[in-house]
């Protein structure tokens, strides 16, 4: 009752949770709230700004422009009335790439999820014909002790028993093969968690019916990219167009004259509108906005190939769940023929009437039979999974 909770083990869910909280993903994360801080810093940047500027002088030669000493103060307010739709263009993009990033994070979640699934139900897959080879070897140890016995008393060769010796050894072999299978997948899931990993079986995958309008998060990311990537070039076309700032600026003068002939105001206010019309720049303008928009349809040239492979990806996930279903159906058909043959083989090699061959290959058929069976029954699961991440749906949101 008091063990700790990581001894029990993690199931499905457990495991991918822990998983989404790795630095991958933090950094996924920082790159989303990146992006929005310098959104909010280009919002501000066309607010109306007020400067303050203050600056005292003092020359060796007096001149009407110039007093003895003085101080003068000015505040100013700038805003941009119209730079040919640039603003209205970055903002656009801006959100179009925040999109995008939030996308490559929900994109980065699922793949993971989706290797986390994999290698939980391969881990219970090889965990089942690890237990499947054990009894297996039991069975072998079995005969090889009721041999011995009959060899003691002349009532069996001597190569009939080591047959059995040989397949113990074999067996032994595959046994620690499929031990190291299961480590490895243990230190995989350590390194994608950063925790010590036990694993505990219970966990599936929902079932799931495929919708037409489902597309993953890669796909929706890309497809916001190029979007920004035409904002980009609109940017770039609104150099044909003219800018137009308002100006006011009020100045204080506080000026010491040591000539009394000289005069000075005490203060001025100037309000201005500017504007700045570039005519001619030798195509400047029209190379930029050419490259930006080569750029876009670069940019969507692979975002309709993506689009079009993930599609085919989709049809091939729901071609190999269907198979995957096939198989466990099979492979429940050939358990139980294997164990009924099983069952008469031993029966007749235990009573003499047929050599330990055909009854070693029986047994190996039988136990082989299982470990198809369950590693059909958790491929169906990584199949299910596969159709889920590929569809765009949130695949954690399917484990039960």
């Amino acid at each position: 009752m008091f063990l700790p909770l990581i001894l029990l083990g993690q199931n499905l869910d457990e495991l991918v949770e822990l998983s989404l909280k790795n630095q991958l993903i933090n950094s996924y994360e920082y790159d989303t709230d990146s992006i929005k801080k310098e959104y909010e810093s280009v919002k501000s940047s066309y607010y109306p700004k007020l400067d303050v500027s203050a600056t005292y002088s003092n020359t060796n030669e007096e001149t009407p422009s110039v007093p003895n000493d003085g101080i003068r103060s000015s505040a100013s307010i700038n805003f941009v009335l119209y730079d040919g739709n640039k603003r209205s263009n970055t903002f656009s993009r801006y959100r179009s790439n925040i999109k995008s990033s939030q996308e490559s994070l929900n994109s980065s979640k699922n793949q993971i999820a989706l290797d986390v699934s994999s290698y939980y139900f391969n881990y219970l897959a090889l965990l089942a014909q690890k237990e499947a080879k054990l009894k297996q070897i039991d069975q072998l140890k079995a005969q090889e002790e009721r041999l011995s016995k009959f060899l003691a008393v002349g009532s069996t060769t001597k190569d009939e028993v080591e047959k059995i010796i040989s397949r113990v050894e074999s067996e032994n072999v595959n046994l620690h093969s499929i031990e190291l299978d299961l480590q490895t997948i243990l230190f995989n899931l350590e390194y994608i968690t950063g925790k010590k990993i036990s694993i505990s079986e219970g966990s599936m995958i929902k079932d799931y019916q495929v919708t037409q309008d489902s597309q993953r998060a890669d796909i929706k990311a890309l497809e916001y990219d190029v979007k920004a990537q035409f904002d980009n070039a609109k940017i770039e076309k609104s150099g044909y167009l003219p800018t137009i700032t308002l100006d006011n600026t009020y100045t204080d003068y506080d000026y010491n004259y040591d000539n009394s002939a000289y005069e000075s105001i005490e203060d001025q206010n100037i309000f201005s509108v500017n504007m700045k019309w570039n005519l001619f720049s030798f195509g400047e303008t029209k190379n930029r906005y050419e490259a930006q928009y080569k750029k876009y349809l670069s940019l969507k040239s692979r975002y309709e190939y993506e689009r079009n492979r993930a599609n085919t990806d989709l049809q091939l996930a729901q071609r190999a769940f269907n198979i995957a279903k096939l198989k466990v159906k099979s492979a429940n058909a050939s358990l139980k023929a294997a164990t009924s043959a099983y069952e008469v083989i031993k029966s007749k090699y235990e009573n003499g009437l047929i050599e330990n061959v055909a009854y070693l290959e029986a047994l190996s058929e039988k136990y082989d039979a299982m470990s198809l069976l369950e590693f059909a029954k958790y491929d169906l699961e990584i199949k299910k999974a596969n159709i889920i991440y590929h569809s765009g749906e949130n695949l954690k949101d399917y484990i039960r």
